[in-house]
């Protein structure tokens, strides 16, 4: 098979109808010139070459090409956005535990959302458990609207408290035997010093922002495609807040819900703007 380096020359048509041959630089160029950076360019031009014919229009090349740099600008100021977007979800702590349900779903748990446990003492609230693969995780969701803000040392200090009495009694429940129970802290902000070595040493599970390094909400967001529906620039603040007080707290559980925009009573224009930005952001993976 021919190496794609070594493929002979596509000619395409130009607007006057005479044949070129087409040249990756000029395409580059001009979707620099456009606002890509050299990383999606590159991306772009991939796309154009696996999909160029012989006589194919200068046109329709500039078309798509265009095409897919409005959509993977799109997906870029979605991840630029969804830290702030997240801090839009409140203002109560409410959303960010369906939000953080939804994580746990995506990992292939079953969930429960806001569920009352009784401990072996004492009766406690649990923002989410989720459940699956011989392991229950008991989760403590911390959200903030300040971006300065932090979780303190008290949080896992009460959450471990909390876990070991609900442990204590599930322990003695036959529909539990064989599950192992974890702690969990989630934010969307950052947890301090003392709780990150705290959590460490008595094994309760963070999740952060930017933690775990690598593996935080930041990631698990993009990789996932798990975008709270604040990252929406076509919708306005007050249809947003009724799409979370209906609990579509992300664009992807938006998109599987027939006839959630119809009830925010959107003119064809705007309700058309709304579903491309979903298919841009939740269609990141396509070329």
């Amino acid at each position: 098979m021919q190496n794609e380096r070594t493929r002979a020359p596509v000619h395409i048509r130009k607007a006057s109808g005479e044949l070129e041959i087409f040249s990756p630089e000029k395409l580059a160029q001009s979707l620099r010139a456009a606002g890509a950076d050299d990383a999606m360019a590159a991306e772009i031009l991939a796309d154009i070459e696996g999909w160029l014919t012989d006589g194919v229009s200068t046109r329709k090349i500039y078309a798509r090409a265009l095409s897919r740099l409005g959509r993977r600008k799109k997906i870029a100021g979605a991840r630029y956005r969804v830290k702030g977007a997240l801090m839009e979800l409140g203002p109560s702590g409410h959303p960010f535990e369906a939000f953080t349900g939804e994580i746990f779903r995506a990992k292939g748990f079953e969930t429960e959302v806001a569920v009352v446990v009784e401990g072996a003492a004492v009766t406690h609230e649990m923002d989410v458990v989720a459940t699956g693969g011989g392991v229950q995780h008991l989760v403590e969701c911390k959200y903030s609207q300040s971006r300065d803000g932090y979780v303190s040392i008290q949080v896992p200090l009460y959450v471990r408290s909390r876990v070991d009495d609900i442990v204590a009694r599930r322990r003695e429940l036959p529909e539990f035997s064989g599950l192992e129970f974890t702690g969990w802290v989630v934010t969307n902000t950052r947890f301090s010093d003392e709780s990150l070595r705290y959590s460490a040493h008595y094994g309760i599970e963070l999740l952060s922002w930017d933690f775990p390094v690598g593996a935080g909400l930041r990631e698990i967001i993009d990789r996932e495609r798990l975008y709270p529906v604040t990252i929406l620039t076509a919708l306005s603040q007050r249809e947003k807040e009724g799409l979370i007080a209906s609990g579509l707290v992300t664009c992807a559980l938006l998109e599987r819900t027939p006839g959630a925009l119809d009830e925010l009573r959107l003119g064809g224009s705007r309700r058309d703007a709304v579903a491309r930005e979903l298919d841009a952001i939740l269609d990141g993976r396509v070329g």
